[in-house]
């Protein structure tokens, strides 16, 4: 699935991952290939993508995420790797 993760003042992330696990703002969750359509906000934490060449994690400060037909965007308040 691709995913992207942006700020208000630059693209943090682009790229085609496997799995991606959110900070939810009510519990972390994980989202896969296929995934049903969500949006949900984000809490301040840890953000763990997974793809062919490894795992990557991010901290967030915060936003929202968007989950539609294997393309999933994050909306982050802050972001850094």
């Amino acid at each position: 699935m691709h995913l992207e993760i942006i700020t208000p003042d630059r693209k943090v992330f682009e790229g085609e991952v496997t799995s991606a696990r959110f900070p939810g703002a009510d519990g972390s969750f994980e989202v896969l290939n296929n995934h049903a359509p969500l949006i949900a906000a984000l809490k301040a934490g840890e953000l763990t993508l997974t793809s062919a060449t490894g795992r990557d994690t991010f901290h967030i400060e915060g936003g929202v995420v968007e989950v539609l037909r294997n393309n999933v965007i994050v909306l982050a308040e802050g972001a850094s790797a």
